[in-house]
């Protein structure tokens, strides 16, 4: 499969398909632009609370998952993070054993775990998208409403273009 950009960092025309082992220079600056993203102050309060309720970045994420998802089963998770059966199953024993989340069979099948929030996990998810939401907020005000514009329709560009790599045959 070859990576192919929209075009060239100046419009001139189509960048040249990357050969096996090369990344282009966008690919190299936008990792280092989303681990610089990852280390500021956004992150940082996440990690501070999760860190406060023995929370795994892992862990965070599937709460945000079935917060998102009542209802869905240890296979959706397993599927969504690219993680074995095993893997989603340990982190949502983790996560039930600390009362954020609740099981039950699914009243069609009774070999299924269907996953939900527990209240106390819902009351954190809250609390996290609070820090998440105040910090964005934070870096958004220092921007100017143009540039945020702009941030925010590249980063949706950003997504979709995830979203069509990811998905065979589009």
């Amino acid at each position: 499969m070859s990576r192919r950009g929209n075009g060239s960092r100046n419009g001139l025309g189509a960048r040249p398909a990357a050969r096996p082992g090369r990344w282009s220079a966008d690919a190299r600056h936008l990792l280092r632009l989303l681990h610089a993203l990852g280390s500021t102050t956004v992150r940082q309060v996440l990690w501070q609370k999760a860190s406060e309720v023995d929370l795994t970045d892992a862990q965070s994420q599937v709460l945000f998952y079935v917060d998102q998802r009542p209802g869905c089963h240890v296979g959706d998770v397993a599927r969504e993070f690219g993680v074995t059966m095993p893997a989603a199953t340990h982190s949502i024993d983790r996560l039930a054993q600390k009362g954020l989340l609740a099981r039950s069979a699914d009243p069609g099948d009774r070999r299924v775990c269907v996953l939900e929030l527990a209240w106390a996990g819902q009351a954190l998810v809250r609390e996290l998208e609070t820090l998440q939401l105040g910090a964005l907020e934070q870096v958004l005000t220092r921007l100017s409403v143009p540039d945020v514009r702009r941030v925010l329709r590249g980063l949706e560009t950003l997504v979709e273009g995830g979203v069509r790599a990811a998905t065979p045959g589009v």
